[in-house]
């Protein structure tokens, strides 16, 4: 969100699937972030795993407000570019992480060292991202 973040989670082994995600992000983080943010809060969330049966009907439940997303669209979310970000600090590294932990601490310094500025800057290019894509009807954009 624009002036912080909440810490990073990451999941322990195994797969995410829908359960897994509103057991491990949903309920506990994006729920009591939405009611510290109120009216102000919209829920913007594309991946496969987190449009399944548990998480559609968990987010129709609680009548979280989502932004409707355009099919094949991951240059508009902000994350993953956050995610991208993330990725060349890890392989900038001259000791890359080797082992899951090294890899788990490696990750979190890199988010917590990553300018809140990075963040904001994505967040509020987000109209004129959403401009772009309407303008070359939902095709790729340039970002």
């Amino acid at each position: 969100m624009l002036g912080s973040r909440t810490d990073l989670h990451i999941f322990d082994a195994g797969s995410v699937n829908g359960t897994r995600y509103c057991n491990e992000i949903l309920l506990p983080y994006v729920r009591l972030f939405r009611g510290a943010m109120g009216l102000q809060f919209l829920f913007m969330d594309n991946a496969p795993c987190h449009r399944t049966v548990a998480a559609e009907q968990l987010l129709e439940s609680e009548e979280f407000e989502r932004m409707d997303w355009p099919a094949r669209s991951p240059d508009l979310n902000p994350i993953e570019h956050v995610w991208d970000f993330l990725g060349r600090r890890l392989a900038a590294r001259t000791l890359p992480p080797v082992t899951i932990q090294e890899l788990r601490l490696a990750l979190q310094y890199e988010w917590a060292a990553m300018p809140q500025q990075l963040i904001d800057t994505l967040i509020l290019s987000m109209g004129r991202r959403c401009e772009t894509c309407l303008a070359v009807r939902r095709d790729h954009i340039p970002y």
